[in-house]
C-alpha cells in the first residue's frame, strides 16, 4: 500500500483452460479428525470468546497424501505471548514478551454449534505472509524526503526489512503444525508487495529469503552505505552519529555500527513448505504507484544512476505528497520533473543496475528461476512459463483434496496504487470458479475489498457470493488485521511485516460436520527475540531491533493490530 494513503482513505490462464482435469496440485487433502488418538492431550488454548457482528466497510496428478498431523500446540504464535512495550509514556519504548491474544468466535454467517471441536476434521493448513516490503533503503527512486511533511513518509526500521523478514520464515520453520488441528502446514502465500520498489536487487532479496540463499542489503558501493541516514540531515535518524536528530530527539538510540550492520550478507535458511506468491502494487510498480510502461525510460534511467534526492523544502514535499495521495499522475510526470529540477539538492551515489526495474514476464521468469526453486512441491511458485509469455500473473492451484486456491493480480498497470480487475482476469476467474463449483476454494490477492479505484472491489464481492463455493477471500495491503463478513465469504485481510506489530496468519479449514466450516486464524511473528540488545548486531539481534524500531517510528499508525475479532478467530460459515 502506498504509505502515503490509509484504507479508509482509499475507498490468461496460467495454462490452457482444462476443466475436465483441474487446477494444479501440490497436496492432498487432509481428511483428518483431531482427538486424543492423535497423541497426548492437547494444551488448551486460551478460552475463546464470542463476537458481535461487525459491519463491513463499503489436469493435474492426485496429489500426494500430506503427512499425519501432530499435537496442537500454540507456541510460538500469539496465542502464547505477543511484542509489547515494557514502559508507559511518550518517547522511545522498549519491547518484551506480553500476554498474547484469546481466539475470538465468529458466527455472523453461522451458528457456531456445541460440540463441534469433537466432530471437526481438518482440511487444509497453511500460512500468508504479507506486505514483506524488502527494501533497498539506497535506491534513487524513493521518497524519503516527504518526512519533511509527514513523519510517518519514511520508516527508521526500513534498512532492516530483510532481516526481520528472514526470522519470520525462521518463525514458520518452527511451527510444528497448525495450532488448533495440528495439521502439518502445507505450503505459504505471499499476498504482495514482496519489494518496496519494483527493484532487480529486491526481488532477488525476496527470493532469496523465502527460498533460501545468502542475501547482501546493498546496493551501490559495496563497502558502505550511501543513504539517508548518513547524510547530516537532521530529519532522518542517524544510528552511528551523535547528531541531534529528530528521532534522537524522540529518544531514539544511538547504535554505533548499525549502518555497516545492516548492510552485511544475510543468511535465510528458506521455507522448508512449498511457497507461493501473490503479486502486489510495489512489485508491480515503482514507488508502487507509477506507470512502469515496460521498465523504460526517465525513472528507469534515474534508478541505476548516480544522483538521490534527499531533502524537499516542507511546501514542495507538501505538494508532492498531495499528488501521490490523490493517485493523479499514474505515469509520474509531475514526479519526474521534480527530479529534474532538483539536481542541485542531490547526493552523488554509486550507480548499479541491479537497481532496474522489472517488469511483469521478468517477475515471473525469477520465480522460474532454479536457483529461487526452495522447498519441493511448487514449481514457479504458482507461476507457469505461459504466465511469463502472456505477462498474466494469476493463477490457480490445488491446495488440497476439494480445496482450490486462486491467486489474482489486482495491481492497477496503468500506474495507481489502489487495486483493479481487468475484464480478460475477471472472465478468467468466472469461468475458473464455475469449472470448480464442487471445490471449497480460497481467492489470494493484494488488495483488499474497500481499495480498488474500478469498482473492482464490489464486483469480486458480488462474484465471490454468487458463487457459494468461495468461502474465503485473503489479502494484505492495508497493513492492518481487519475480518469482514460477506454473506457467504470471510474476508481476512492481515497486517504487513514491515509496520509494527509485523504479522503474518496461520488459517486452518476444518469441517466441523454439522453443516458448517469453521476457518481458524491464528497471528504469528517472526522469531525474533521481544526484547532487544543495542549492542547486539547480529542478524538476530537486528530482527529483535526491526521490530521495535518498527513499534517506535515516528507518525506510524497505532491501530494496525485491528480489533480482537480480526486477530485470533474462528470464523464459522455454512457449508454448501
Amino acid at each position: 500500500m502506498s504509505r502515503l494513503r490509509s484504507a479508509a482513505e482509499a475507498a490468461l490462464d496460467r495454462r490452457s483452460f482444462l476443466a475436465a482435469t483441474g487446477a494444479v496440485g501440490v497436496s492432498a487433502g487432509l481428511g483428518l479428525t483431531f482427538r486424543q488418538e492423535h497423541g497426548a492431550a492437547a494444551p488448551a488454548e486460551p478460552p475463546a470468546v464470542a463476537a458481535a457482528p461487525a459491519a463491513a466497510p463499503t489436469a493435474s496428478p492426485t496429489p500426494a497424501r500430506l503427512p499425519a498431523p501432530v499435537t496442537p500446540t500454540w507456541t510460538g504464535t500469539s496465542l502464547r505471548t505477543v511484542a509489547t512495550p515494557r514502559t508507559s509514556g511518550s518517547g522511545y519504548r522498549r519491547l518484551g514478551p506480553g500476554p498474547g491474544w484469546q481466539r475470538v468466535v465468529r458466527s455472523e454467517l453461522a451458528a457456531a454449534r456445541s460440540g463441534r471441536a469433537d466432530r471437526r476434521t481438518a482440511l487444509a493448513s497453511f500460512v500468508q505472509l504479507t506486505d514483506l516490503h524488502l527494501t533497498d533503503v539506497q535506491h534513487p527512486v524513493r521518497t524519503e524526503y516527504l518526512r519533511a511533511q509527514a513523519a510517518g513518509a519514511w520508516r527508521p526500521q526500513e534498512a532492516l526489512t530483510v532481516h526481520g523478514a528472514v526470522a519470520l520464515v525462521e518463525r514458520v520453520n518452527a511451527l510444528r503444525g497448525g495450532p488448533v488441528t495440528g495439521a502439518r502446514l502445507g505450503f505459504a502465500m505471499t499476498t504482495g508487495d514482496n519489494t518496496d520498489n519494483n527493484s532487480k536487487a529486491e526481488l532477488d532479496w525476496f527470493l532469496r529469503t523465502m527460498s533460501g540463499g545468502r542475501i547482501t542489503p546493498n546496493t551501490g558501493d559495496a563497502t558502505r552505505y550511501e543513504g539517508v541516514q548518513d547524510s547530516g540531515l537532521p530529519l532522518y535518524w542517524h544510528p552511528d552519529d551523535a547528531l541531534r536528530d529528530a528521532d534522537k530527539k524522540r529518544g531514539f538510540p544511538r547504535v554505533e555500527g548499525y549502518l555497516a550492520a545492516a548492510i552485511r550478507p544475510v543468511n535465510s535458511p528458506g521455507l522448508r513448505i512449498p511457497w507461493y506468491s501473490t503479486v502486489g502494487n510495489h512489485d508491480d510498480l515503482p514507488s508502487g504507484c507509477f506507470a512502469n510502461a515496460d521498465a523504460t525510460g526517465f525513472l528507469a534511467d534515474f534508478a541505476v544512476g548516480s544522483r538521490k534526492l534527499l531533502s524537499l523544502p516542507t511546501a514542495d514535499a507538501a505538494a508532492l505528497e498531495s499528488v501521490l495521495k490523490k493517485g493523479n499522475d499514474p505515469r509520474g510526470s509531475y514526479f519526474k520533473d521534480l527530479l529534474r529540477r532538483e539536481t542541485r539538492r542531490m547526493r552523488p551515489i554509486t550507480p548499479d543496475p541491479s537497481r532496474a526495474p522489472f517488469t511483469p514476464r521478468e517477475y515471473v521468469q525469477a520465480h522460474l528461476n532454479p536457483a529461487y526453486a526452495g522447498a519441493p512441491g511448487a514449481p514457479g511458485h504458482g507461476y507457469t512459463q505461459e504466465n511469463a509469455d502472456s505477462k498474466t500473473l494469476y493463477y490457480s492451484f490445488r491446495i488440497a483434496d476439494g480445496v482450490l486456491g486462486i491467486s489474482l493480480d489486482t495491481t492497477d498497470q496503468g500506474g495507481h496504487f489502489a487495486g483493479s480487475i481487468g475484464t480478460t482476469q475477471l472472465a478468467w476467474l468466472k469461468r475458473t470458479l464455475l469449472a470448480h463449483e464442487d471445490d471449497h476454494v480460497i481467492v489470494f490477492s493484494h488488495h483488499n475489498s474497500w481499495t480498488f479505484d474500478d469498482g473492482g472491489g464490489d464486483k469480486l464481492v458480488a462474484l465471490f457470493k454468487q458463487n457459494r463455493n468461495v468461502i474465503a477471500w485473503i489479502n494484505g495491503h492495508s497493513h492492518r488485521n481487519e475480518i469482514l463478513p460477506h454473506g457467504t465469504f470471510w474476508e481476512i485481510s492481515t497486517a504487513s511485516h514491515i509496520e509494527f506489530p509485523q504479522l503474518a496468519r496461520i488459517i486452518e479449514l476444518v469441517d466441523n460436520h454439522d453443516g458448517t466450516l469453521s476457518l481458524f486464524t491464528t497471528l504469528i511473528e517472526s522469531a525474533a527475540p521481544h526484547r532487544t540488545d543495542f549492542t547486539d548486531l547480529s542478524q538476530t539481534g537486528l530482527a529483535a531491533l526491526y521490530r521495535e524500531l518498527s513499534f517506535n517510528a515516528p507518525g506510524a499508525r497505532q491501530t494496525l493490530a485491528g480489533p480482537a475479532n480480526a486477530r485470533n478467530t474462528e470464523l464459522v460459515l455454512k457449508k454448501r
